[in-house]
Parts: C-alpha cells; sequence; structure tokens
C-alpha cells in the first residue's frame, strides 16, 4: 500500500527530472564481454532508479526498474531480488520497519520477504525463454539506519552502501540467496549498468558510483544523474562534504570528499596514496575501466572502518594508517574480477591485502612463519561465511586476511615475481567483470609453472 504522501513526493521527484533531463544523457548498453557466455542468470542487467530525497538526505523514495536477459538454457520463471540494506535491522518492528521497502511491483507478481527481509522472490508472468529480455520495476523507500555504517548515518552525513535492491544470481549451485551475516561481506552480483538520477536539496554534496552530471531542478533542489557501466552495485553519499578533484599521472580522475572534522593530514595522505596506488594496479593488472573514482573520508568511522563500492570507497582515515590502498585494490578484486563472497571471501580480502602490501613494499619474507599455527583444525583459506558465522569469527580476519595474503606472496616466491605478475594480468583478463572461482585461480596459477603446485595448496589450504 503507498500513501498519498509517498505518490506526491514521487511526482515532486519526476517533476524535477524532466526540468533537467534533456541535459542528460541516457544509459547504453554495455558491450557483450569477450569470452562464453556467463553461466549465472539473470545476466546483463540494467538499473534504471529516479529518487527524491529529503532535506538532510536521511530518507530517498522513488521508482526503480531493472531489465535482464536469460542466460540458462532452462526458461527463467522468477527471479529474486535482494534488499542488503535490511541486512542489519532484518524485517523490522510496526514502529521502526526495515530501512528498505519495495511496493507496486510490475513486470512480475512479488512473494513474501525471507531471508530476515533481504530476499524478494517476483515470479514472472510468463516463463522467460533463454536468451529472451524482460524488465520488473517497484517503488522503493530507503531510511537510512542511525548507525555508523556502510548504510548509516555519521553526523550531518549519510552513506548509502549496498541501499539499492539488486538482481540476485542463479546458477549450477542454485539460487544464492545466503544471509547477512554482520560481519564481512555476503554479496554476489553480475557486472550491469546504472542510471541512477538523484532528486536532492543543492546543500548536499552527492558523491556516487559513475560518472555524475549535475543540473538544478525545483527551486533549492539538484538532480544529480550518474551513469555507470560494468559496475556490480551502486552506492552513493550525502551531507554537506568538502571535496577537491585530482587527475592522476594514468588519467584516472580522482574525486575527494570529506567531512569539515576529518583531519587535513588524513586528506592528504588519502589521496596521495590513493594517486599512486589506482595507477599502480592499473599497470600491474589491467587498467582500472571507469575513469573516475569516489573517495569518501570521514574521521569518525571507527565503530565500521572502511568499505569498497563500484567507482566509491567509504575511508576511515586512521591515524595509524588507512586503509585506502586495500580499498582501491578492491576495485579489481572483486569489482573487476567478481567472485561468491559467502561462498569464498579469500578471493577478494586475500587479493586485495596482497595488492595493499605489494603497494607498500613491506618485508613479507617470514610471513607464513610469523603466523605461528593455524587458529584451529578446521581453520583453511577456502572456508565460507557460513563456517566463520558458526562460531569461528575470530579466525576471519587472522586467516582470510593474514594467511591470505601471505599464501599469495609465498605463491609469487615460488614462481617468481615476473611470473606472478604475468599470470595475475592474465587472471584478471580473462576474468575480466566476470566472476572468478578458487578452481579458476589455482588453474591459473599451475598454467604459469612447470612445478606440481599441489603440495603448495596443501600446504596453504587452498582446498
Amino acid at each position: 500500500m503507498i500513501s498519498l504522501r509517498f505518490r506526491r513526493a514521487l511526482l515532486l521527484a519526476l517533476a524535477s527530472v524532466l526540468l533537467c533531463v534533456s541535459q542528460t544523457a541516457t544509459a547504453e548498453a554495455s558491450p557483450d564481454p569477450a569470452g562464453p557466455a556467463p553461466a549465472a542468470t539473470p545476466d546483463r542487467p540494467s538499473y534504471e532508479v529516479s529518487l527524491r530525497g529529503d532535506t538532510d538526505g536521511s530518507h530517498w523514495t522513488g521508482r526503480q526498474t531493472v531489465s535482464f536477459r536469460n542466460s540458462a538454457r532452462t526458461a527463467l520463471r522468477s527471479v529474486d531480488v535482494r534488499l542488503w540494506g535490511n541486512g542489519a535491522d532484518g524485517c523490522g518492528t510496526r514502529e521502526a520497519p526495515s530501512p528498505v521497502r519495495v511496493g507496486r511491483v510490475t513486470g512480475g507478481i512479488p512473494r513474501p520477504l525471507t531471508v530476515d527481509c533481504t530476499a524478494l522472490r517476483i515470479d514472472l508472468p510468463a516463463p522467460l525463454p533463454y536468451g529472451a529480455r524482460t524488465s520488473i520495476s517497484f517503488d522503493v523507500d530507503i531510511t537510512v539506519p542511525g548507525r555508523v555504517h556502510r548504510f548509516g548515518k555519521d553526523g550531518a552525513h549519510r552513506y548509502l552502501g549496498n541501499a539499492l535492491p539488486l538482481l540476485s544470481v542463479r546458477d549450477a549451485q542454485g539460487r544464492h540467496l545466503d544471509p547477512d551475516v554482520g560481519f564481512g561481506e555476503s554479496f554476489h552480483t553480475l557486472t550491469g549498468d546504472f542510471r541512477v538520477v538523484l532528486d536532492h536539496p543543492s546543500a548536499l554534496v552527492v558523491p556516487a558510483t559513475g560518472t555524475t552530471t549535475r543540473c538544478a531542478g525545483a527551486p533549492g533542489r539538484t538532480v544529480s544523474t550518474s551513469v555507470a557501466h560494468g559496475v556490480r552495485d551502486f552506492a552513493w553519499a550525502a551531507g554537506p562534504f568538502l571535496s577537491k578533484t585530482v587527475t592522476t599521472p594514468g588519467g584516472v580522475r580522482l574525486n575527494a570528499y570529506w567531512t569539515a572534522a576529518t583531519s587535513p593530514e588524513g586528506v592528504a595522505t588519502d589521496l596521495k596514496d590513493a594517486v599512486g596506488s589506482v595507477d599502480e594496479f592499473g599497470k600491474r593488472f589491467g587498467r582500472y575501466p571507469y575513469g573516475e573514482l569516489d573517495l569518501v573520508m570521514s574521521d569518525n568511522l571507527d565503530e565500521f572502518g572502511s568499505m569498497e563500492f563500484p567507482g566509491l570507497v567509504l575511508l576511515w582515515t586512521e591515524p595509524e594508517g588507512s586503509a585506502v590502498v586495500h580499498e582501491i585494490a578492491h576495485q579489481w578484486f572483486y569489482g573487476i574480477v567478481g567472485n561468491d563472497q559467502f561462498a569464498s571471501p579469500w578471493l577478494d580480502e586475500s587479493f586485495a591485502q596482497y595488492a595493499n602490501q605489494s603497494y607498500y613494499g613491506g618485508d613479507t619474507t617470514t610471513c607464513w612463519e610469523d603466523q605461528g599455527a593455524w587458529p584451529s583444525e578446521t581453520a583453511a583459506l577456502t572456508h565460507s561465511m557460513a563456517y566463520y558465522a558458526d562460531g569461528h569469527r575470530s579466525e576471519y580476519v587472522r586467516v582470510v586476511y593474514h594467511r591470505g595474503s601471505c599464501a599469495l606472496h609465498d605463491l609469487e616466491r615460488s614462481l617468481g615475481t615476473p611470473a606472478m605478475t604475468a599470470m595475475l594480468r592474465g587472471y584478471v583478463r580473462d576474468h575480466w567483470l566476470g566472476v572468478s572461482t578458487t578452481t579458476d585461480f589455482k588453474r591459473a596459477a599451475q598454467a604459469a609453472t612447470p612445478q606440481d603446485l599441489t603440495p603448495f595448496w596443501t600446504e596453504h589450504r587452498i582446498h
């Protein structure tokens, strides 16, 4: 049921958008990725979103349409939409409902929410044949939770990471409806195109994924339109940010945003390391494909930390060292080379930490010995988030970040730096904007050397 107030807000948003629609380019379909068609479905999604924000960016309402293709050989009878913004709050209460709500679904019939109100199954009106496209649409109502979080508040600033509903993935393993375990990530999405129109008060600065154009809306309001191709998610922030833009020697545009309370030293350090690392990783793994990258910084994110999104990183400017290089490395590992973060968290976290350590050039010669014994007999690099959520949370950082990155340094010593560099560049190229698995990586590594790597995988518990 949609209230009269909601309908009025939606009409206002549409009116503001029409004021500048002639100045804004529409999204174009992404070119087909190289290589064989992906086994996962639905693929090649295209998201069209129009939202209107309230006075301080805490509440956003509007409409979202997503079109997609069925890449499975069998007809697609339904799709799953993930409302990851509800992960920490579940189904909420009458007094405090879930932060992300959808309604007025067209293009299919919605079923009741499941997985703590993070999963919405929509039955299609007719089976979708292999290779065919269709679309679904729904109203969206987003209320930013009152906590310091990637989807939360920091004083007058709002962060909307994992707020937009996204298509879930189906593949040989079935429907991916894993839960949000409250730490790490559980996400698994395919790359697609986004065109997101945000109608907001002009006093709010709105960093966002993609390339953004801004034009005047209704009096006192601005319409920001962000277009992104080949990304797995879309995030934005809103607030009285200070900002600065620089272009790296390699041609990547870095848009820095920070709160007034953020230390100037922290901003300068993060920006310097961002300039260096985005170019370095572009040379090592393949050129950063999105043209620009937003850095959203605050000294007050110690309760949460930092988080990567496509084309945007949320950073706690830590006094003892920032995570900016690690988060930028995620643009390649999970952003460009995707993985099922619930099933194989090491494939992005270990790789991002390895890239971070390689960038800073620390001595990792004895890192494996320095780790000491495994934290348990059952510990392994290739465990899923289900394992860590089931009584092994204390092992998560020790294994996935520390042992995982060290295993990759050990592999580099085994292969030699030139062979490791060539192997990783080829691995990224072969899975560019696709999805990789542990098996894929092991196959790439083995192809880079005549030595049998079986003992290496056993020692490092890469199963």
